[in-house]
C-alpha cells in the first residue's frame, strides 16, 4: 500500500468572508463553520476562536485535537467509518494542512481533560503550543448525557477539520512524503537480510469515556489485528477518550504517530518494517488474556525479530503492557516498550503498576506527577471552572492571582506514550 502525503504549509489562520487558502494563509468563514457544527441537535451553542504560538492564551478543558486532512486521490476518505464510507484507506494521495489544528473545548465531559498554554513554561510541555489552533467551544444541550456529549464534541472536531481541509484538495502541496508497505511475502523477500520489526499499538478501550475507534468501531470490540501503517495516516484510528491529558493520544497524535514515521524512516536501511498490530486495553482479566495472547500469536505468525509496543494511559493498562511484553518475549521476539511514569511528585515511587524482568528495554515519556506552576494568561478560551478537578489538579490549583499549580498530568501531550513529546530519560 502506497500513500503520498502532501503537506500544505499553513503560515497563518484568520477569519474572513470565505473559507479559502491563499499564499499559505487559511481564511475561515466563522459563521459558516458555526452553522455546520450547530447542525448537531445535541449542541446548544458553538463559538470559534484562534490561538497562535506565543500568544498569552490558555485553552482548557481541551478534549481532542485534529489535523485537517483531505483525500485527493484513491479509495475512501479521511476518517472512514466516521465521516466517510467504510472503505480501506491508506493509499493514493492525501493532503494535510500542516501547522494548524482543530481543537475542541467547552463544558467538561470527563475529569481527564487538559490544558494547553500557548506561551510560558506550560507551552514547553505540549506540541500544540507550536501549532495554530482553531478552537471550537461547544456547549451541550441541558441534560445531555455524557456519552452523547462526548460524541457530539468529537464529531464537531472531525467535521470542522474536514471542512477546513477541503481548501487544500486542489492545491499543490509544498512537500510530499511517500510511505509504502508491500504485501507481506513481497516485503519479506525485498529485505531478507534485515530484521523484521512491527509496531504493536495498544489502544485505550477501558470504557466509561475511555474509548478509541477503528473505522468507526469501538476498539474494545475488536480482537488484535494487522493494519497497514498508512491507514492510520488517513484517520482509520480516532480518539474518543478522556484519559489523562498528558498521555492521551488525540486524533492528531494518531494521524502523526512518530513511531510509524520513525520506522518508515529506517525501513530498508536498518530494519524491515512489516506493519502495525493494533490491540486493545480492556478492563476484565479474561479480555486482557485474550488480547495479549492474540497479539503474541500475531508476532510469532509474522516471524518477527522485534517489536515496539506503546500503551495509552496508566494503571490498569500497565497490566496489558506487561502481558504483551512478557508473552512476545517468550516467543523469542525482542521488545521495546514506550510508556510514561506515575512515580509520585518526588519521583521515588514505582513507575508502573505492573512489571516483569522481560520488560528490560523501556522508553519513558517522563513522570506525569511532576508539579508545574502555570502563570496567568491574558486570555482563556474555554473556562477555568474545572482546573481544580481535572486529573493533575487539586482543590486550590487555581489561585486568586490566576496562576495554576498542577501536575504536568494536566497538560495535553506532556508525557505522551508514543513519544510525541520533549521528555524522556537516560539510564546509566
Amino acid at each position: 500500500m502506497r500513500l503520498e502525503l502532501g503537506q500544505v504549509l499553513i503560515k497563518d489562520v484568520q477569519f474572513g468572508d470565505a473559507t479559502r487558502l491563499e499564499d499559505g494563509v487559511l481564511f475561515v468563514n466563522k459563521e459558516e463553520l458555526i452553522n455546520l457544527i450547530k447542525e448537531d441537535e445535541h449542541l446548544d451553542s458553538v463559538e470559534v476562536d484562534i490561538a497562535k504560538p506565543g500568544e498569552s492564551v490558555r485553552i482548557t478543558p481541551v478534549k481532542d485535537v485534529v489535523e485537517p486532512r483531505v483525500k485527493v486521490e484513491g479509495p475512501g476518505g479521511v476518517f472512514p467509518g466516521v465521516l466517510s464510507k467504510v472503505d480501506v484507506v491508506g493509499s493514493g494521495k492525501t493532503n494535510v494542512l500542516k501547522g494548524c489544528t482543530v481543537m475542541t473545548t467547552g463544558k467538561i465531559v470527563g475529569f481527564q481533560e487538559g490544558i494547553v498554554d500557548m506561551t510560558g513554561p506550560g507551552a514547553e510541555f505540549t506540541p500544540f503550543s507550536k501549532t495554530i489552533n482553531l478552537v471550537l467551544k461547544c456547549e451541550p444541550k441541558q441534560g445531555l448525557k455524557q456519552h452523547d456529549h462526548e460524541k457530539a464534541v468529537r464529531f464537531a472536531g472531525f467535521k470542522a477539520a474536514a471542512y477546513l481541509a477541503e481548501t487544500a484538495k486542489n492545491v499543490e502541496p509544498d512537500n510530499v512524503e511517500v510511505f509504502e508497505t508491500l504485501p507481506l511475502l513481497e516485503g519479506l523477500k525485498k529485505y531478507p537480510e534485515l530484521p523484521k520489526v512491527a509496531y504493536v499499538q495498544m489502544l485505550q478501550t477501558q470504557g466509561l469515556l475511555h474509548d478509541t475507534y477503528v473505522y468507526g468501531v469501538d476498539a474494545k470490540q475488536i480482537v488484535p489485528t494487522l493494519i497497514y501503517p498508512t491507514e492510520i495516516m488517513d484517520g482509520a484510528i480516532v480518539s474518543g477518550n478522556c484519559v489523562s491529558a498528558c498521555d492521551k493520544n488525540t486524533t492528531y497524535h494518531h494521524l502523526n504517530n512518530p513511531v510509524v514515521h520513525d520506522l518508515y524512516e529506517e525501513h530498508g536501511k536498518t530494519l524491515n518494517f512489516v506493519g502495525v498490530i493494533i490491540t486493545n486495553e480492556n478492563v476484565y482479566l479474561a479480555d486482557k488474556e485474550r488480547s495479549s495472547n492474540w497479539t503474541a500469536k500475531l508476532t510469532e505468525y509474522l516471524g518477527l525479530d522485534g517489536v515496539i509496543i506503546s500503551q495509552e494511559g496508566f494503571g490498569n493498562p500497565d497490566t496489558d503492557l506487561i502481558m504483551n511484553t512478557k508473552k512476545i518475549e517468550e516467543k523469542g521476539i525482542k521488545t521495546v516498550i514506550i510508556t510514561d511514569e506515575y512515580a509520585g511528585r518526588d519521583g521515588a515511587s514505582q513507575s508502573l503498576a505492573d512489571a516483569d524482568k522481560s520488560a528490560d528495554a523501556v522508553v519513558t515519556g517522563g513522570n506525569a506527577n511532576e508539579v508545574i506552576v502555570l502563570p496567568k494568561m491574558d486570555k482563556v478560551i474555554g473556562t477555568l471552572d474545572y482546573v481544580d478537578i481535572i486529573a493533575g489538579g487539586f482543590d486550590g490549583s487555581l489561585s486568586e492571582d490566576g496562576t495554576i499549580t498542577v501536575e504536568i498530568q494536566a497538560i495535553t501531550g506532556a508525557t505522551n506514550e508514543i513519544g510525541f513529546n520533549k521528555m524522556s530519560a537516560k539510564g546509566f
